[in-house]
């Protein structure tokens, strides 16, 4: 079993009043990540919307999408750090304000650019806001009750990405109120303005640090994601030009230039964005590497899935959102109850569950390869797809995270969530492609070409399981 290290020991049994206020406190953090997490996937339904009204571009689009994830990801990191310097409560609060209005000004744009604009906005505020999620959960709680919220946690990120596409296809085909697409950002005020009326009373306060902003690493950090993400993100809309590969390169380069800045921020006594004291924490980088890998595949299926049901099936939004409720509600059930099998057997757990995950993967791009629609064998295909990932998902956070200081907490979580967005990201652009490259414009086409996408996402899953053995040593 592992053991949790914390600067304090462990409280006493909570009273009830106590353990009322505990539950405030997840209920409002788990919202706001929940809202964090809708806005990431909940506009792909809207595109076609979006593209009649404001006329954008293929371009344009791919940046309304991607916009808010670029942001996101790379300010995560930093985001943890404001709250060690300001405190999590202020950060939290901050985040929020700013996500709430930024999802006003997106739903009221008049054109793309501006749109656009408006989304990075809106993963600025993300960033600020969700890594204290995580952060203020490790601090509010210990040893089971811990595992139970981080459990909550996963399945809220589940329930998120699930319910966007179902709500998302909900308020476009419902033209709430005359919205159209725009209901799919105005959605978040008033979910903001109900948080922001009850998270100052619950929200503990937390002791703020003097932490120092770690500048160049910063500014090396957003150089290297960036050069990753962008053409990535646009190189298949611009069929890959000379300059996508030249900052896929430069990529690299950067990376490699972010660790020179990191080690020279502290040889010189600084506080580098990724502290060696949490670098060293056992398993910590294996498990940012598997998540990023996992995420990589998840991210990857839900993009292409949507535009198989709804292109090539003829699927409606709502249609093809509906489609990945039975994987959602497994993946949040498993997420909710895995803590109860013996801490022994996680280890074997977390790598069956991958194997589980690839497995089920190929077995449903074959099903669809041989032109079967998503009917009910499909449907418990990937409900078992959603067990998989859950038992590997949840229980490796866990296990990174009870090994972490409770000083450290916030940067390792700015670490691991980083890796999740950048998996997203990195999932939906190059799973994305393959899947665009051979889909065609008949439906044959891109039967052929959710089989292929989906064996290859299978077998990335399979060295996520390859990973996991290392991670769960």
């Amino acid at each position: 079993m592992t053991r949790t290290l914390s600067s304090s020991p462990a409280p006493a049994v909570l009273s009830p009043l106590t353990r009322t206020r505990t539950l405030g406190v997840l209920a409002v953090v788990l919202l706001g990540q929940f809202m964090a997490v809708l806005d990431a996937s909940i506009v792909n339904v809207a595109i076609p919307s979006i593209r009649t009204s404001l006329g954008a571009t293929g371009s344009a689009l791919q940046l309304i999408v991607s916009g808010y994830v670029i942001a996101y990801a790379v300010l995560l990191v930093t985001g943890a750090r404001l709250g060690d310097r300001f405190g999590q409560r202020t950060m939290f609060l901050a985040g929020l304000i700013w996500f709430t209005i930024a999802s006003l000004a997106c739903g009221l744009a008049w054109n793309a650019v501006v749109l656009i604009v408006f989304r990075f906005l809106q993963g600025i505020g993300a960033a600020a806001m969700v890594p204290q999620v995580m952060t203020l959960i490790q601090r509010t709680f210990t040893g089971p009750a811990r595992a139970r919220a981080l459990s909550a946690y996963a399945a809220v990120i589940s329930g998120g990405v699930v319910a966007g596409q179902i709500v998302g296809g909900l308020i476009v085909t419902g033209d709430v109120g005359g919205t159209g697409w725009r209901g799919v950002f105005l959605v978040n005020v008033p979910i903001g303005l109900v948080l922001l009326a009850a998270a100052p009373g619950v929200l503990p306060a937390t002791v703020r640090t003097r932490r120092r902003l770690d500048l160049p690493g910063l500014a090396a950090l957003t150089a290297a994601v960036l050069l990753l993400v962008l053409p990535l993100v646009l190189g298949h809309e611009q069929h890959w030009p000379l300059w996508t590969w030249l900052a896929l390169a430069g990529s690299a380069l950067a990376f490699a230039g972010f660790v020179l800045v990191e080690r020279g921020v502290h040889r010189r006594g600084g506080e580098p964005l990724f502290a060696d004291a949490v670098l060293r924490a056992p398993g910590l980088l294996a498990t940012a590497a598997n998540l990023l890998v996992v995420m990589c595949t998840f991210g990857g299926w839900m993009f292409v899935i949507s535009l198989y049901l709804q292109g090539a099936l003829h699927y409606s939004a709502l249609h093809a959102g509906l489609v990945g409720a039975p994987m959602g509600t497994v993946f949040a059930i498993a997420s909710m109850t895995w803590s109860r099998v013996p801490a022994r057997l996680h280890p074997a757990m977390i790598v069956s569950g991958l194997l589980l995950g690839a497995a089920t993967m190929v077995i449903l791009g074959v099903r669809l390869g041989d032109r079967h629609g998503m009917g009910v064998p499909e449907l418990v295909v990937y409900a078992a797809m959603g067990l998989g990932f859950a038992v590997s998902f949840s229980p490796l956070t866990t296990r990174a995270l009870s090994k972490v200081p409770a000083a450290a907490a916030s940067d390792a979580s700015g670490i691991l969530v980083t890796c999740v967005q950048l998996g997203i990201v990195i999932g939906v652009a190059s799973f994305g492609s393959v899947f665009l490259s051979l889909a065609g414009t008949t439906a044959a086409a891109a039967t052929h070409a959710i089989g292929v996408t989906a064996t290859a996402i299978g077998v990335t899953v399979l060295a996520a399981a390859a990973l996991a053995v290392r991670a769960v040593r």
